[in-house]
């Protein structure tokens, strides 16, 4: 494989990252307008928020049997543009039974596209010899803030849905469809294809990297879906003030990420993982004790910095724990993505309502912390990535 081809393999797959990261916040920042264009009842908005990462869910175990029979590049070839497409008929629609169709589409394709780019990014790593993933999950952290800024622009100038989905759509699409062009596939290593084929993914040792995929999309979906209202409600910050919670937190997790595989290549996964875990806590007990809404957005601040480095980093793990299966542990890796974010906010809300949003921080904290014990898990076989501990590889790449 040349070093042309894995740098333009890494590019195109950095831009598909950014794509659904621009496409998923477009969708979630604008839920109060869905809700209003389809007149959903407030008893009905859950269940509809539910069934996306539901069927995201089923579409990545779909995705895990798939790739068995067709390469991991080609569903994610054609699922992004689906979740694109998925994304305009969100907007684009008039009747109830129509947004839920499109909302069942675009949570099937992401389940698909989701799997699918973390097993290009980790075959990708794999092939480099050194720590890439974390720079994957930027890309898609900028795509996040500059969609949430676009969702922001449509609520701002009072834009229907599909004149605020219709620009970015067209833009996106093209540009997709034309970087899958450079996909790359990876091809595993013979002695982890040997072992795969004798056990396949043992559960019992992906386990823990699930348990630590789940704990930090608990962490993450409290501070998407509680921080504004912690800060407005509890710390009795303004409503403009409300915003800038999510907003710090999304920048702080981009800016973990950019520097993230740094950290890697000098300190090894396990390390990174361990600081960021510790630094979550922090973060969620800043925000806990917090006395007032500024300390409160240091907490939240500080929370972005540590969740940042867990996901990319279990993704990897996956990939290093069974280097002949990594598209299968990816895809049952990627299941707990969606766990994670079905348990955290509504594991908050109740906990804030029966006792109280201070109390209910804790939570998060404690499970976050919990990575501490598995950070063991996120060792590299045979041996680290980066500085003096690179594994052998056959070419030289930037």
């Amino acid at each position: 494989m040349t070093d042309a081809r894995l740098r333009r393999g890494r590019g195109s797959l950095a831009t598909s990252f950014f794509v659904q990261g621009v496409a998923f916040a477009l969708l979630v920042t604008r839920i109060p307008a869905i809700q209003d264009r389809y007149g959903i009842s407030d008893a009905l908005l859950p269940v509809f928020l539910a069934a996306v990462p539901v069927l995201a869910g089923a579409g990545s175990v779909a995705t895990g049997k798939v790739v068995a029979r067709v390469r991991p590049s080609v569903v994610l070839r054609w699922a992004q543009p689906v979740v694109l497409l998925a994304l305009l008929g969100v907007g684009a629609g008039s009747r109830l039974w129509q947004v839920a169709v499109a909302l069942g589409v675009f949570g099937l394709a992401v389940g698909a596209l989701d799997a699918s780019m973390n097993m290009l990014g980790v075959s990708l790593q794999r092939a480099y010899g050194r720590s890439i993933m974390l720079g994957f999950h930027a890309a898609y952290s900028l795509g996040g803030i500059a969609g949430a800024s676009l969702a922001w622009a449509g609520a701002h100038w009072q834009l229907p849905l599909p004149v605020s989905y219709l620009p970015v759509v067209a833009v996106l699409l093209p540009v997709a469809l034309t970087g899958s062009r450079w996909y790359v596939d990876g091809v595993p290593d013979a002695a982890g294809a040997a072992e795969a084929e004798g056990r396949g993914v043992a559960f019992s040792l992906l386990m823990p990297l699930c348990l630590v995929m789940t704990f930090a999309y608990i962490g993450d979906s409290t501070v998407s879906n509680w921080s504004a209202k912690y800060l407005q409600d509890v710390l009795h910050g303004s409503e403009e003030l409300a915003t800038v919670p999510y907003n710090a937190y999304m920048v702080t997790t981009l800016l973990g990420r950019a520097v993230g595989d740094l950290g890697v290549r000098r300190f090894g996964a396990a390390g990174v993982v361990r600081a960021g875990a510790v630094l979550a806590g922090l973060g969620f007990a800043v925000v806990a004790a917090a006395p007032g809404p500024w300390v409160g957005m240091a907490g939240f601040t500080v929370l972005g910095l540590g969740l940042s480095v867990i996901v990319p980093q279990t993704f990897a793990a996956a990939g290093r724990l069974f280097p002949g299966a990594s598209d299968a542990a990816v895809a049952r890796l990627n299941v707990f993505n969606y766990v994670g974010f079905l348990i955290g906010s509504p594991l908050v809300g109740a906990l804030g309502d029966a006792w109280s949003y201070r109390g209910a921080m804790l939570v998060p904290m404690v499970l976050v912390l919990v990575t501490v014990v598995y950070a063991t898990s996120f060792g590299v076989r045979p041996g680290r990535y980066g500085g003096g501990h690179e594994q052998p590889r056959t070419v030289d790449v930037g």
